[in-house]
């Protein structure tokens, strides 16, 4: 071989190497995440679940790809976009936005692990076989804010005693969640002696009209259910309640962070970090069928005396040291 000829196929076959070193590394993992809110409904939560990737060994961007599905509150596009998500072969598919969510990717898949986070009786609602072995392709993050209604309702008849007519909203799409939490709701309203007006708010008009309601009949006092949508708008609900001068009682704290009068609830932030964690795990190789479903057993009461203060309202010391946070 002449010594020109050679140096040419050597250069050429330098220039090769990198790209079949490239050709050769493994492809990031993808995973969905699917929800029937917006992103911007959810910063903080999105935050915590990240952490719960990177605290198991995946940071986005680096080592895993993040496909995102957001509905933009039309829950009717939750199966599409599920199903989109298991054409693109996602190594996992994370539900986020409660039963409805969770119901879609189950339907959409019996092969692709998926990861929940729904408040509901898992087992009763068909998700899982068991808590412990859930079987199937499903594990996830379960916590029961549904089953805390009575101790909600306890709480802001103790914030303000004064109330007997309590309006609590409900989205009538989620009719297994409504049936369980107005059950609970009603018996530690009868027993505290309150009377219960239920009211649907399944979308931001019926929310207007629903406070248009409560004005008119003069309702002393309001209950927010936890669920994913009235969640997205906790702007509006707390907004209204605030112009309305109406005592209310909310499932989260990002409802007290933003003025809310009280909130008592699971750690939504802690299940989605949670959800983080049961995914990587996934992702190194266990099974859904074989990972427990991790229960929330962490509840948070916060307050926000400036919103107590406007209202007229001086929260009892026993509440005040009963609270996680106090909002001054």
């Amino acid at each position: 071989m002449r010594r020109r000829e050679f140096i040419t196929l050597l250069g050429g076959g330098m220039a090769a190497w990198p790209l079949a070193a490239r050709a050769q590394q493994p492809t990031m993992p993808v995973i969905g995440l699917l929800d029937g809110r917006s992103p911007d409904a959810l910063t903080d939560r999105l935050r915590s679940f990240r952490q719960g990737l990177k605290d198991t060994g995946y940071v986005e961007g680096d080592n895993l790809t993040i496909a995102y599905r957001w509905a933009e509150n039309v829950l009717d596009r939750v199966p599409e976009l599920a199903g989109e998500l298991v054409r693109r072969r996602v190594a996992v598919i994370v539900a986020t936005g409660g039963l409805p969510v969770a119901l879609a990717a189950k339907a959409a898949t019996t092969s692709v692990p998926i990861v929940f986070i729904v408040s509901d009786d898992l087992v009763r609602l068909g998700l899982v076989a068991s808590l412990a072995r859930p079987g199937g392709n499903l594990t996830g993050v379960n916590f029961f804010n549904s089953e805390l209604s009575a101790k909600q309702l306890e709480l802001l008849h103790e914030l303000v005693p004064r109330a007997a007519r309590v309006a609590v909203f409900v989205n009538p799409t989620q009719a297994a969640i409504v049936e369980n939490v107005l059950r609970n709701l009603e018996s530690a309203a009868r027993a505290m002696g309150l009377q219960v007006q239920v009211l649907q708010a399944s979308t931001g008009g019926e929310i207007n009209t629903a406070f248009a309601t409560i004005a008119r009949e003069r309702t002393d006092a309001l209950f927010v259910p936890n669920d994913a949508f009235l969640n997205s708008r906790r702007v509006q609900l707390v907004q209204l309640a605030a112009h309305h001068r109406l005592p209310a009682i909310y499932s989260g704290r990002e409802y007290s962070e933003i003025g809310g009068l009280m909130s008592y609830g699971a750690n939504v932030s802690a299940a989605f970090h949670q959800a983080g964690v049961s995914a990587a795990r996934i992702l190194k190789g266990a099974k859904p069928s074989d990972l427990p479903v991790v229960q929330s057993s962490k509840f948070e009461l916060v307050i926000n005396q400036q919103t107590a203060r406007m209202l007229g309202l001086t929260v009892p010391d026993k509440l005040l040291i009963a609270a996680d946070e106090v909002i001054e």
